[in-house]
């Protein structure tokens, strides 16, 4: 409870409380060297220690109105820094556990406009051919198979065909695919 020019902890609490300036500064002014001694030992990093008591001190003025009468400051600032202290470490460990879990992403066909044209000119010619060049058995089998995700034995039962018969009709479409699309693979 140390009294500077008459006023106790308590008192400028009171009037911290009550959004006193001046009460706020001489609070920072008695705690900050304390409160930052104790957060350069936790983090072992000036830098971050001087965010941390800025950060807390901050905190303290942005929730000053729930401040009580006779409320002891130095146990309230060291509560709010270690808190703040703790969030930092947990969300570095929630960056360095999605860092090591999620890749990198990769460039996509979209950054490279001839690419996107070359993907969009190769669809089409497979549209092309899958609803030109494929006898009506086979191009229906094929879209069941490619575009619907269809077992061979859900097709056959769709359309009436034996598995085997299934099979062969998309081994015929993709042999008709390959042949049709030699310039472009």
């Amino acid at each position: 409870m140390p009294v500077e020019n008459g006023v106790t902890d308590e008192g400028l609490v009171e009037q911290l409380a009550g959004g006193d300036r001046e009460a706020f500064r001489l609070l920072f002014e008695r705690f900050q060297p304390i409160l930052f001694r104790a957060a350069l030992y936790r983090t072992r990093d000036a830098d971050r220690a001087h965010d941390l008591v800025q950060e807390t001190f901050l905190r303290i003025w942005q929730h000053r109105s729930s401040l009580r009468a006779g409320h002891k400051f130095l146990p309230y600032a060291f509560r709010v820094c270690d808190n703040l202290f703790r969030d930092t470490v947990r969300r570095r460990k929630v960056r360095e556990r999605l860092d090591t879990e999620i890749p990198p992403p990769a460039p996509s066909g979209h950054h490279d406009p001839e690419g996107v044209l070359d993907v969009r000119l190769l669809e089409d010619r497979i549209s092309t051919i899958i609803n030109e060049d494929l006898p009506a058995k086979c191009r229906n089998v094929f879209r069941l198979s490619r575009f619907e995700g269809k077992s061979n034995r859900e097709i056959a039962g769709l359309l009436g065909l034996s598995v085997k018969t299934v099979e062969n009709q998309i081994t015929r479409a993709l042999g008709i695919l390959r042949k049709r699309l030699r310039g472009y693979l």
